[in-house]
Order: structure tokens, then sequence, then C-alpha cells
């Protein structure tokens, strides 16, 4: 009996197709167009994410519940919440909320604090002083607010033993808002007083 033989592989075994350039065209892949986000006008931080179930008549209802704070890196901070049915619109309330809660801290030279202040809301007490080249002393979400606003060299302690990341969000946010700056810049009003033009009126007469 004969025995059939195994058909060789000619792809493997067989010689290697030689490309050749054509009018001057690379072998290379084209590269795709690469399309950059804008950059975001703040700086975000996602304090935080909660998935919130309410029981309603034709059962469980799930949303979305999100904590953001925003920041310019120099002086300004806000603060925002939102919910919704999935996390992009949640997301979109809370930065919406945030850019309205926005306020300008008053800050030295160094973007340090002027002086020592210190705050409650609920059970998170915060107390925050100004130190002398020490760096930023402080942790969890208080870090976080006082990089977003760009303040440097203080210490920031937590009189208290929540471990609530929105509560020690919002008392730091109560604590700064008591350095608001009060005396914006205040452009001159380009109008006449209306005791000019009764001098000059007089000064024509005569």
């Amino acid at each position: 009996m004969e025995t059939s033989k195994p058909k060789q592989n000619t792809r493997t075994n067989g010689p290697r197709r030689s490309f050749v350039k054509k009018d001057g065209q690379d072998n290379q892949r084209r590269s795709r167009p690469s399309f950059e986000r804008p950059k975001p006008e703040f700086d975000q931080k996602m304090v935080s994410i909660r998935r919130v179930t309410r029981v309603v008549a034709g059962g469980r209802r799930m949303t979305f519940a999100v904590a953001l704070a925003i920041g310019d890196k120099k002086g300004s901070i806000g603060l925002g919440t939102g919910k919704g049915g999935d996390t992009a619109a949640a997301i979109a309330k809370a930065l919406r909320q945030a850019k309205k809660n926005m306020f300008k801290v008053k800050v030295t030279k160094d973007m340090s604090l002027p002086y020592e202040v210190s705050g409650k809301y609920a059970s998170s007490k915060l107390v925050l002083r100004p130190n002398h080249d020490k760096g930023l002393v402080a942790g969890s979400t208080v870090r976080d607010m006082l990089l977003l606003a760009g303040i440097k060299n203080v210490t920031g302690k937590i009189h208290s033993g929540s471990k609530n990341k929105l509560n020690n969000a919002r008392v730091t946010y109560e604590v700064l808002y008591q350095l608001k700056d009060k005396n914006p810049i205040v452009k001159t009003a380009s109008f006449v007083s209306p005791e000019e033009p009764a001098t000059v009126s007089d000064s024509k007469s005569e």
C-alpha cells in the first residue's frame, strides 16, 4: 500500500514576497489623526461616588450620587454634588453646581493662609493654621481640597473620628469660606458725576 505524503505548507516554506515601493510611497502604516481632548477649565477631584437605591411601587430604582471638588490652583475652590441615572449625568450636575459655589480664598504672597481658622460641619471639626515653609501637612480630602486651591505651607488637623469624605470636604469648604476675598478688584466707573456738567455750563455762561 502506498502511503500518502503530507502536503507541505507552501505559505511558510515558499519564498517571501518582496514589497516594492511605488512612486516613492512608504510601506509604513499611515498614522491616524489624533484628536486631542480640550483641557478642562478647572482641575477636578472626585470626592465621593455612591450608588443610591430607592424603593418605589414598581421595584427598586438605582441612582448615583457624586461629590466633586474643583479649583484653579490660584486660590479658587468650589464644591458641588449631583445625582443622576448614570455617572456621567451625575458628574455633569456636580460640576455645574461646583462652578456656582466657587469663590476666591484670600491668601498671602506665598499662597498660604493669613491666620488660623477652624470650623465644624456635622461631626467633622477642622483646624487650618499656616506654618513656616513646612509644606502642606494634611491628609484625606482636606489635602485634595487645598491642592486644588493651590494653598501651600498649611497644617490641617481633623479633630473628629468621622471618615465621611463628603463631610470632611464640606468642613474644608466652610473653613476656607471664612477667608473669602471680599475685596475684589473694582474697575473705575467711566461716567461723569452730576456736579461736573453744572460747573462746565457755568463756565460757558460766564
